[in-house]
């Protein structure tokens, strides 16, 4: 079974759609960058509560407790700014499908690829100020 489609028309589709590829890279590099910080998160929650199992000192418990408060808020963080950043990837994997289906087989999928790439787009940014938000908690943390 042959396919009645032009090398020209195949080679703008690809062209077309690897374009978004290039965004996805960016996203995998967030994501390695954010999963790298909350393993940071809590490998430290680890260390302070021993601290806090083996420490009879209540001020010193108290002040661990709140640092540890500290670090499960920006563990959240961390976590929604990931779940946004595979939100986002999702996005762009079905703008790459939808640009190559629209222009392989000539749909008019046009508006489905603009708002999943702006729907991406906008769970990009809003992984970014998660991250943001998160870098800025950091140093008051420890």
């Amino acid at each position: 079974m042959s396919l009645p489609v032009d090398v020209a028309s195949v080679t703008h589709s690809v062209q077309l759609a690897v374009a978004p590829v290039f965004f996805l890279t960016a996203v995998a590099g967030m994501i390695s960058a954010v999963a790298a910080r909350l393993a940071r998160i809590i490998d430290r929650a680890r260390v302070l509560e021993e601290r806090v199992r083996g420490s009879a000192d209540q001020e010193l418990i108290a002040r661990l407790l709140h640092e540890l408060v500290a670090l499960r808020k920006r563990g959240r963080i961390a976590n929604f700014s990931i779940g946004c950043l595979a939100l986002c990837g999702f996005f762009i994997g079905v703008t790459i499908v939808s640009l190559f289906l629209g222009q392989t087989w000539e749909m008019q999928w046009s508006l489905v690829a603009v708002s999943c790439f702006l729907l991406g787009v906008g769970s990009f940014l809003v992984a970014l100020g998660g991250f943001l938000w998160e870098t800025v908690l950091g140093p008051r943390t420890c």
